[in-house]
């Protein structure tokens, strides 16, 4: 699948951390926000901040999906369990956490290759250039808003409240 070509995020998956295949069609209607994460980073306490906006916006259809990579100072290098252990005990998290993945370079997840495209970042740079680069997606899986890795998640509470509303507004149009 060519990435660039996609039009929407729903053409993509991914595997979750527990190895279970994920089709992003499941999640259509629904605003996401899709985070390159890492255990052992200056930002790794952004967890509990995704997790709390994990929580305050599930039930309005809202999807969270951490994304563990190790590309940017190997600072994720466990395996798939140790991460999935680590993000649960040390931050609670019950957001989705999806397989490690390369974000940047050949061997980027596709998912990354289109959110990079759709949303550069600084200067127009496609590349992710370190861990906690967040992209909010609307409900469409079109329009995708690029944060980059010093953006708290309680700064995402308005843009993501706005998507809600916007995708609460389609659905009983």
């Amino acid at each position: 699948m060519n990435a660039h070509m996609q039009e929407s995020v729903f053409a993509f998956e991914a595997t979750n951390i527990v190895g279970e295949h994920v089709p992003f069609s499941s999640f259509m209607g629904r605003p996401m926000l899709v985070v390159n994460t890492a255990s052992a980073c200056g930002f790794t306490p952004q967890l509990a901040g995704l997790e709390s906006l994990h929580r305050q916006f599930r039930n309005r259809g809202l999807i969270v999906l951490g994304f563990p990579c190790n590309q940017f100072g190997a600072q994720d290098s466990g395996s798939n369990a140790s991460i999935s252990t680590f993000c649960t005990t040390n931050f609670g998290v019950s957001f989705a956490m999806m397989s490690k993945v390369a974000v940047k370079g050949l061997d980027a997840h596709p998912l990354f290759k289109w959110l990079t495209a759709r949303a550069p970042g600084l200067f127009g740079t496609q590349s992710i250039k370190w861990n906690f680069t967040k992209f909010l997606i609307d409900g469409t899986g079109r329009e995708v808003h690029r944060f980059g890795p010093a953006t708290k998640p309680a700064s995402l509470i308005v843009p993501i409240d706005r998507l809600l509303v916007a995708a609460q507004g389609a659905m009983t149009v």
